[in-house]
């Protein structure tokens, strides 16, 4: 599976799970850190989770295995590693604070509009 493979299916994750405002950056031309970034936000700490371990779940069905997580006990924002892709879920407090969509600005929108619901 393609490291856009696996963005686009962590989409699909989160937008199973109603997560919000959910946005992909290609950023491997900008940065050694990964392909893609996708950003979500969650209306609770609860959603967080909830969304977090979506993505955990289906991305570990397709046999893609988190290499790490971080901030799961804080769900607020919860990191998901997958080496060429790094999923962030954050609640909305944390993502204004954070604000990685302008932090990561020079990186390529990616559009996923057909793989997320109108609600």
């Amino acid at each position: 599976m393609t490291s856009l493979e696996t963005a686009r299916l962590a989409v699909k994750a989160l937008d199973g799970k109603k997560g919000l405002n959910i946005q992909v950056i290609e950023i491997s031309d900008i940065s050694v850190l990964a392909d893609y970034m996708v950003i979500a936000t969650g209306t609770s700490s609860t959603h967080v989770k909830a969304l977090a371990d979506e993505v955990e779940y289906r991305l570990d069905e397709a046999g893609i295995s988190v290499s790490h997580i971080e901030g799961y006990r804080s769900n607020t924002w919860i990191l998901l590693d997958y080496i060429d892709v790094i999923v962030h879920v954050f609640d909305n407090e944390a993502r204004d604070f954070y604000d990685l969509d302008r932090m990561w600005a020079d990186g390529k929108p990616v559009d996923v509009s057909d793989i997320i619901k109108e609600n």
